[in-house]
């Protein structure tokens, strides 16, 4: 059974960090690049950052960069997401997805965890 599962959200004070992790099973890990998403109430969801499958190239959206950082680690089929600096603005459910691909082409995601809850009060 494939499965993606998101842990490591909750409720943070703005300034705060948390650490997110997706823990893959079910399939061939290191075939897969791995994007984070959120979505917040009333709000689409959108994409947040992504790995290639081996870790060696790395994307964040502009509001990420300079206070997200993406790793993975394939020997643990974990993939983990450090989140700095939190806003009020990035409440939101979390969730990881799988892509079979080196790269994050975007294109399809075949695989989707449920997603955790971060909460940043100000």
């Amino acid at each position: 059974e494939v499965q993606l599962v998101e842990s490591g959200g909750g409720f943070v004070q703005a300034g705060g960090s948390l650490r997110l992790s997706c823990a893959a099973s079910g399939f061939t890990f290191d075939n897969y690049a791995i994007g984070w998403f959120r979505q917040a109430p009333g709000k689409e969801r959108e994409g947040v950052s992504c790995i290639s499958n081996r870790g060696g190239t790395i994307f964040h959206r502009n509001f990420a960069q300079g206070r997200f950082t993406v790793s993975r680690d394939n020997a643990k089929n974990q993939v983990y997401l450090q989140m700095n600096n939190l806003e009020p603005e990035d409440t939101a459910v979390y969730v990881c997805a799988a892509e079979r691909n080196d790269y994050c082409s975007g294109d399809r995601w075949d695989y989707w965890g449920q997603g955790t809850q971060v909460t940043v009060s100000s």
